[in-house]
């Protein structure tokens, strides 16, 4: 077992869900303007971009939710074991925070350059 500065853990907890929550927003209206987009007159090779899009906005915001429910659970854990342990946690749990942490910044990179994708495309069939 090892003390660990829980608040900060938490802390970090709670940023990476508010993150996660602001591109769940964001890509659900990105969701509302691909639909727009589909409605109006495109060629093959647009159409397909918003099929693409279209995929991939349900795929991120599966593995948003996924990460968000995991980041929970974990935060969950943190304030349990602290409280059974006398602020002490199993190492597993911060190589697990660690790990989540990972996960959370490989998302968040994943994101940006979809938003950034989906920016150019949408402003490119305007």
């Amino acid at each position: 077992m090892v003390q660990a500065d829980i608040s900060q853990l938490s802390r970090e907890c709670s940023t990476w869900r508010d993150a996660l929550r602001n591109y769940r927003e964001e890509f659900n209206q990105c969701k509302h303007k691909l639909q727009q987009l589909a409605s109006r007159t495109l060629s093959k090779d647009e159409l397909k971009e918003v099929e693409h899009y279209h995929n991939q906005f349900h795929i991120q915001l599966i593995n948003i939710h996924d990460l968000k429910q995991a980041i929970k659970n974990h935060d969950r854990k943190v304030s349990f074991e602290t409280a059974a342990n006398d602020g002490q946690l199993h190492e597993e749990t911060l190589a697990d925070h660690e790990s989540l942490y990972d996960q959370f910044q490989t998302l968040d990179h994943h994101l940006q350059e979809l938003r950034d994708e989906f920016n150019e495309f949408y402003i490119r069939t305007q």
